[in-house]
């Protein structure tokens, strides 16, 4: 997956090719906010839709956190095909996902992310006109989730305990599943939700006291975003 390595935005997965006036827009609609791998599965499938009027080039790989990270130089264990290709307007891909069986934990879940970046097609009506031609980069969570892990992944936001602590408050998550906040609400005060990892803690920076009631937005399995609340200890 070499072909647009040298294509890496360093914050916002845009890439400027040449500058006077936009000639792009994304594209490429991914099936799902997320992927979820059971481990026992053979491999898992991710449909990319071309909602354009253009055909579009499509780079797609996986990495294990590191955004600027290149193509090339991750290892990760699974396979993706195809890494390139080209999806013509109103048409699909299928993108196929396959574990290659290197050792990961087996009592909680692990983490990747899917990446597909869209190279717009270039217009040949603007001929030598200056034009701004930009690349999208989506990037979205891959799940591997090892069979037999207790609980439902769905409800593990439900068992997250939480604290007050010096400056802030302190989630913990007790179950095997990576927990996507959306946002958490304390007296009215709102911020930005984080992903809180297997049997890690995530500290808020907010004030709030025991007692507290503490409203929680996250995403399932499904990316349908649910509600839950729970009491500061």
């Amino acid at each position: 997956m070499r072909l647009y390595a040298h294509l890496f935005p360093r914050y916002f997965s845009i890439i400027i090719l040449c500058a006077m006036s936009m000639a792009a827009s994304a594209s490429i609609v991914i099936n799902g906010t997320r992927v979820i791998y059971p481990s026992g599965e053979k491999e898992v499938t991710v449909k990319l839709n071309n909602a354009g009027s253009k055909p579009v080039l499509i780079q797609s790989w996986i990495d294990n956190g590191n955004t600027e990270a290149r193509p090339e130089n991750i290892s990760v264990p699974f396979t993706l095909t195809p890494p390139i290709n080209r999806i013509e307007a109103g048409k699909g891909q299928t993108l196929r996902l396959s574990y290659t069986g290197t050792s990961l934990p087996a009592n909680r879940e692990s983490v990747f992310w899917l990446n597909v970046l869209e190279i717009p097609a270039k217009n040949a009506n603007t001929g030598s006109q200056n034009r701004l031609q930009m690349a999208f980069r989506s990037r979205i969570k891959l799940f591997f989730r090892p069979a037999g892990l207790a609980g439902n992944a769905n409800d593990a936001a439900k068992y997250l305990t939480w604290s007050a602590q010096p400056g802030g408050i302190m989630a913990t998550n007790p179950t095997p599943y990576y927990v996507s906040l959306v946002t958490v609400t304390v007296n009215g005060k709102q911020l930005e939700g984080q992903m809180v990892a297997p049997g890690a803690n995530q500290k808020f920076a907010m004030q709030a006291a025991a007692g507290n009631k503490i409203d929680i937005d996250f995403v399932n399995d499904y990316g349908a975003i649910n509600k839950t609340e729970s009491i500061i200890h």
